[in-house]
């Protein structure tokens, strides 16, 4: 089989080598420039450079031309799923088409899915039509919210105190590409999990502390994982029916109200941050290669899940560092905290080391981000809570 790989997540934590036989299979990597590095090591295969400045599905099939038609598109990053699918398209290969990964990805596709579902949801309107109808059409008068249709990580989103204010902070934006939604009050939780063929092989609830809102304006973030019940696990087998997504990993999002889960959004991809990892932990399953697995192998024989108990949560945290205006920072009130028996990995710059000036959740790229565990949900989010209080992160000097 002729196996093309969109690469763009490090092997180091896909493990492309573990999971495809490449004796077996004729493998090929697309990869722009700055990703070659993460390529996995001492295996077969062709390794393609695309340049990265394009559009990537155009750049991936003009690597590949000329080589024989893929069987299998792989591609595991969020960023990457709507080229894939294009790639499919022109190259003629099964699997998800645009058609099918649109629900997923834009935005207002994916609410009115989940809606006609019978699935609760905030109330919206593409940004167009909201626009050229006037605020007084839109179904809701409290805080609104004005977000990207296939953002991530929170960029581009803010949040008004109602209709009009969103829409009046609408100028600059490319308008067919924005929503607005009303804002839903609430916790916020996550599910992850994996599907094969419709089935759960693992699901794992988990509970935001702080808002991805938040820690996009600068401040700290986690999640901790919470009882997966029933409810919750049938409230999201339903809203991954309602927009087609039967295989492979989810990371989905709603908010807990006195009344019921509302839905938020939801990928066909696992979580950012450390989610894979405290997911791993908890279940037994790493979402990512056992993906590629049964996506080279088939959905015949998933893992095994573990169930953990109540004292067997893990979540994880991060202090961003891209709202510091520089590269270099300073870092205060963390130290009672770094060596806390809770603290299961606790990654810190040294002031010497920059970080990304770009929003990310990846642990070497912040000030400080880690995992705690295994412990209660009640303990985590005292910690947590507690540790987000007192730590502080300020702009340095770069070195000399």
């Amino acid at each position: 089989m002729h196996i093309l790989v969109m690469h763009r997540v490090p092997d180091s934590f896909v493990r492309y080598a573990e999971q495809i036989d490449h004796e077996a299979h004729d493998v090929t990597y697309v990869s722009a420039p700055d990703r070659l590095a993460t390529l996995p090591d001492g295996v077969r295969g062709r390794r393609i450079e695309r340049a990265g400045t394009g559009d990537t599905a155009d750049e991936v099939l003009a690597a590949v031309a000329g080589l024989p038609r893929p069987d299998l598109v792989v591609a595991l990053s969020e960023y990457d799923l709507l080229p894939a699918a294009r790639v499919r398209e022109a190259l003629g290969v099964d699997g998800p088409d645009v058609r099918a990964v649109l629900p997923t990805r834009d935005k207002v596709v994916m609410k009115s899915a989940v809606v006609a579902a019978g699935i609760r949801a905030p109330r919206f309107a593409p940004l167009a039509t909201a626009l050229a109808q006037g605020a007084g059409s839109l179904p809701w008068s409290g805080r609104t919210v004005l977000k990207p249709l296939a953002g991530a990580s929170s960029e581009g989103i803010s949040t008004h105190p109602g209709p009009a204010e969103a829409l009046a902070a609408a100028t600059g934006v490319d308008v067919d590409s924005f929503e607005v939604e009303e804002f839903v009050e609430g916790p916020v939780i996550h599910v992850d999990g994996l599907l094969a063929t419709g089935a759960p092989v693992a699901v794992q609830a988990s509970r935001y502390v702080g808002t991805c809102l938040g820690y996009a304006a600068g401040r700290p973030l986690g999640s901790v994982q919470i009882d997966t019940t029933p409810r919750i696990t049938e409230w999201a087998l339903a809203c991954l029916r309602a927009v087609g997504i039967e295989d492979g990993p989810f990371h989905l999002e709603g908010v807990d109200t006195p009344e019921g889960l509302v839905f938020l959004e939801v990928g066909a991809r696992v979580g950012g941050a450390d989610v894979v990892d405290t997911f791993e932990l908890a279940t037994g399953v790493h979402m990512p290669s056992v993906q590629v697995r049964l996506m080279v192998d088939g959905s015949g024989a998933p893992p095994l899940a573990r169930t953990p108990g109540p004292h067997e949560r893990y979540g994880w945290f991060a202090v961003p560092g891209h709202t510091l205006g520089t590269r270099y920072c300073r870092i205060e009130g963390e130290k009672p905290f770094r060596d806390d028996p809770v603290v299961l990995r606790w990654l810190q710059r040294a002031p010497d080391e920059p970080v990304k000036d770009v929003i990310t959740y990846a642990d070497a790229d912040v000030p400080i981000a880690g995992v705690a565990g295994p412990a209660t949900t009640d303990l985590l989010e005292r910690f947590f809570t507690e540790f987000f209080a007192s730590v502080s992160v300020a702009p340095a000097e770069e070195p000399s």
